[in-house]
């Protein structure tokens, strides 16, 4: 029997998926992270696949979203999209940090996923936390300065009112660099991680996490089989069955117990 139970870390309620019988052990420990305008619960088919598999599962939500939700909306929502993505990359730790405490993560055996926005967090929360040992990012791209600065000039443009000083939008560049994996792909450190993303995707478009994706090939020379690009030529912005397959296997691949770290 898969169990969900429904806890609050500080001020982020999450839900906890595993196994009954693995329900006390220390197991292979997986975050996943939702998308913008999404919630926890969107993800729980996956979680449910993971746990099945021997994992526990964490599915948070983010900030402005879920059990989270203020009532933001639109361009409103919009202008908070970094402070969110910053947000959640702070709260990955707090959460790792509070099943560590209850001895319930095997050590090396920590990964990461998430989609669209997610994806995104996923890409910046691995240039500041090397305890993370596999990841999967899914519809996302790493970088963070570049569409920052394309958010704040379109916000401009459509004639509205940024609601942060020169120095306010400098502050936040200089956090969103200090985050950006395209600036420093040495961190990756060879860390298996997986890419999918649909060529139709409209949203966050798939030339970028490929782009990314082509630029790291030569960092992982001596270790090919830890990176891995999957597309679908007529996918949009929504992750498939076949994403979510692949997922699964990256996981069971890099992360399980005897799996050679």
């Amino acid at each position: 029997m898969i169990i969900i139970e429904k806890i609050n870390i500080k001020d982020v309620p999450v839900l906890h998926i595993v196994a009954q019988e693995n329900i006390d052990k220390p197991l292979p420990f997986i975050q996943f992270i939702h998308g913008f305008t999404s919630a926890k619960e969107h993800n729980l088919h996956f979680a449910y696949n993971l746990a099945e598999k021997g994992f526990r599962v964490v599915l948070p939500d983010a900030m402005y979203h879920g059990e989270r939700d203020t009532g933001l909306t639109g361009m409103k929502l919009n202008l908070q999209f970094w402070d969110i993505v910053l947000k959640t990359i702070e709260e990955i730790e707090l959460i790792k940090n509070y099943f560590e405490s209850k001895k319930l993560i095997q050590i090396g055996r920590i990964g990461l996923v998430g989609t669209s926005m997610g994806g995104i967090v996923t890409l910046g929360a691995l240039s500041r936390y090397p305890w993370i040992n596999t990841a999967v990012c899914l519809m996302g791209m790493p970088y963070y300065e570049q569409f920052a600065n394309y958010t704040i000039q379109e916000v401009k443009e459509r004639g509205y009112d940024v609601p942060l000083t020169e120095a306010e939008i400098n502050n936040l560049l200089q956090k969103l660099r200090e985050l950006d994996l395209s600036k420093q792909p040495e961190k990756l450190d060879n860390r298996p991680l997986m890419f999918w993303h649909g060529k139709k995707d409209e949203v966050v478009p798939y030339k970028y996490s490929r782009q990314f994706y082509e630029s790291i090939v030569p960092l992982y020379e001596e270790t090919p089989e830890n990176l891995f690009y999957i597309t679908e030529e007529n996918t949009g912005h929504k992750v498939s069955r076949k994403a979510m397959l692949k997922t699964i296997d990256w996981f069971t691949e890099f992360l399980q117990a005897d799996k050679a770290l």
